[in-house]
């Protein structure tokens, strides 16, 4: 559709902000106040929120780039559930990276403690999000997606995710129709999207999957999450999704990550059941059957040894993990990178031993890979090299270390000089990453009560569940569940919502 999003009046401008500002509100599309608007001693409580950085409508996104990031996210469920499965393929690649990267080191001693004595759990629990860019060769060639990197831990936004989807959908039947440049109701193109409920079905079915309890506990879930997280609307709309199931009865507590080892223990026997005692209910215990870390991704959840012993404690115990630390080693980046470096006689793809529905499957996977380099000894990764340290080549480039959350890539001219301030024998630990172009997209974004309006570039992501038994290999649920459309001004190279640089959006297919 020609001239959309429209021109607004600056009366419109101010009509559409008070009447998004006040949707978000009442529908918990918010999150707690950064430090920028509101001072940390202003708010001692924590009993504010404010409405989420979005756009004033729903971007324009190609409907056969979405069709086709909806239409592979089974079969990159199904990947990575089995590259989890593939601990040759995960020792080799940790090895690879070796001691430049001390996290992911930390990671695997995890997964080898446990795998000494011998795991108790064998069922894990996906909730997986792809996220991709669309991709144009040349101004008017035909669009299509590149996938900008898979998230196996904390796949966070699915509960503001589908609340924004219904604010542009409340929007387009009560606010745009009154536009001088008007929109009619119902000719915009707006996607179901229930990743919320999806989302939260995926933690019922691996709830179910658990089985009743041996040792005659009430089941519950847990939420593993940050201390002092300001996301935590996002976190609560998956909780009282799952909290509307009665058959079964889904009881859920948030737990931060640092009390783990205060507020839960392992039952004495072989089963090595996971028991939590709330705090405010000391008398009453309950066996963990699901674990969902929302925490647990970066260096600042460990900030202490005591805190790799709290996940060695869950890692062992015989809850779900969501993720385990296979899954969660396996949405490496370094992972991505063997996945999508270009195949070559003497470098084959290894994706046709993961998957089971045979080469169009692969293919349909391979066609959403961008170029991605390791910065290795090999010769792709020598190659890579010799691109990131030129300051005229590297700027088609994104370095990025292994890290998930926001903040933590290298862009275009600031890779050389980066490079040569760290170790050379840490350089394996990055990939390198062709930029996307995408197409030009223009929206106005609302932030923090005032309108940015300009240039934007969308990131769509697919969100999937998936269940799997480690030792048969049998996936026993995949699903895919709803979607987010991430959105920020074309001058910010990072995407990250809470992270503070770019906002919700929903798409408007084309």
């Amino acid at each position: 559709m020609s001239g959309f999003p429209p021109e607004l009046t600056p009366a419109e401008g101010e009509r559409l902000t008070e009447a998004i500002k006040d949707w978000a509100l009442a529908h918990g599309l918010t999150v707690r106040p950064p430090p920028a608007v509101i001072a940390a001693e202003a708010d001692p409580a924590g009993i504010l929120a404010t409405a989420v950085p979005v756009t004033l409508f729903p971007s324009p996104f190609p409907q056969v780039c979405f069709n086709q990031g909806v239409a592979v996210q089974k079969s990159y469920n199904e990947l990575y559930a089995s590259i989890s499965q593939d601990e040759e393929f995960l020792a080799r690649v940790v090895k690879e990276i070796g001691d430049s990267d001390d996290f992911i080191t930390e990671l695997w001693k995890v997964h080898l403690r446990v795998k000494e004595e011998g795991y108790v759990q064998h069922k894990s629990l996906g909730l997986f999000r792809s996220d991709y860019m669309i991709h144009q060769d040349t101004p008017g060639s035909a669009p299509h997606i590149k996938q900008v990197e898979f998230n196996t831990i904390a796949s966070s936004f699915g509960g503001l995710s589908s609340q924004t989807s219904l604010l542009h959908k409340y929007l387009a039947s009560t606010e745009y129709p009154l536009l001088e440049q008007a929109i009619k109701r119902g000719i915009l193109n707006l996607p179901e999207n229930d990743s919320a409920a999806g989302l939260a079905a995926g933690i019922r079915e691996a709830f179910i999957e658990y089985g009743s309890s041996s040792i005659g506990q009430q089941k519950c879930v847990i939420f593993l999450v940050q201390g002092g997280e300001r996301n935590v609307f996002d976190q609560r709309h998956l909780e009282y999704e799952l909290q509307k199931s009665e058959d079964p009865l889904v009881p859920v507590f948030r737990l931060p990550f640092a009390d783990t080892l205060k507020h839960t223990s392992i039952a004495q026997g072989p089963g090595r059941q996971l028991l939590y005692q709330p705090p405010q209910l000391p008398s009453h215990t309950f066996e963990v059957a699901v674990i969902y870390m929302r925490s647990g991704y970066s260096t600042g959840d460990y900030p202490e040894q005591s805190a790799w012993e709290a996940r060695y404690h869950l890692e062992r115990s015989a809850a779900i993990k969501c993720p385990t630390v296979l899954t969660q080693v396996a949405g490496m980046k370094k992972v991505q990178q063997v996945l999508a470096t270009p195949e070559t006689p003497s470098n084959p793809s290894i994706l046709g031993r993961y998957l089971t529905k045979g080469p169009s499957s692969v293919s349909n996977l391979v066609s959403t890979f961008t170029n991605i380099y390791p910065l290795d000894e090999t010769e792709a990764g020598l190659k890579a090299r010799k691109i990131a340290v030129d300051p005229e080549l590297c700027k088609a480039y994104v370095l990025k270390p292994q890290r998930e959350g926001g903040g933590n890539n290298i862009y275009r001219s600031s890779i050389p000089p980066f490079l040569k301030s760290i170790p050379e024998s840490h350089w394996p630990s990055y990939i390198l990453m062709e930029l996307i172009t995408p197409p030009p997209v223009k929206n106005t974004i609302l932030r923090n009560g005032k309108l940015e309006h300009g240039g934007v570039i969308c990131e769509l992501g697919i969100y999937g569940t998936c269940i799997w038994d480690q030792q048969t290999k049998i996936i026993s649920h995949n699903e895919q569940v709803g979607y987010l459309l991430r959105t920020k001004g074309d001058q910010s190279e990072e995407g990250g919502v809470a992270a503070g640089f770019g906002c919700m959006d929903s798409c408007s297919l084309v």
